[in-house]
């Protein structure tokens, strides 16, 4: 078994219009084109669960770079999901934190004054 991840799609590409596109190269398990949760609208990806890992590889050669309704195809084989956060490793990206901007003892370099007490 092969998942595919199918990007630059249409956002009114159907998991049916995928299935027709797939079948031909082979058995097909599981279509889902990924929606916006807020919208519901495509969000120009999918992914294809093949049956069989050659015939997945197969699909992959004859379709990656085909046009559906203008947009050329691109897919491979489906990566994990990163998990995301401080140090994702994502390209250029920066984690949380950094930086400094410092709290009510910070007296950029300047000894701090004893205060006197409050009574």
């Amino acid at each position: 078994m092969k998942n595919l991840f199918v990007g630059n799609l249409p956002h009114s590409t159907t998991e049916a219009e995928l299935r027709s596109l797939f079948e031909p190269h082979g058995a097909i398990d599981r279509v889902s084109v990924v929606t916006d949760r807020e919208t519901g609208r495509s969000r120009g990806f999918a992914f294809v669960e093949m049956t069989n890992a050659d015939e997945a590889d197969k699909a992959v050669a004859a379709l990656n770079g085909t046009e559906l309704e203008g947009r050329a195809l691109k897919i491979n084989e489906a990566r994990p999901k990163e998990k995301s956060g401080p140090g994702s490793g994502r390209p250029g990206g920066r984690g949380f934190g950094g930086g400094g901007g410092g709290g009510r003892d910070d007296y950029r370099g300047h000894a701090r004054q004893p205060r006197e007490p409050r009574w």
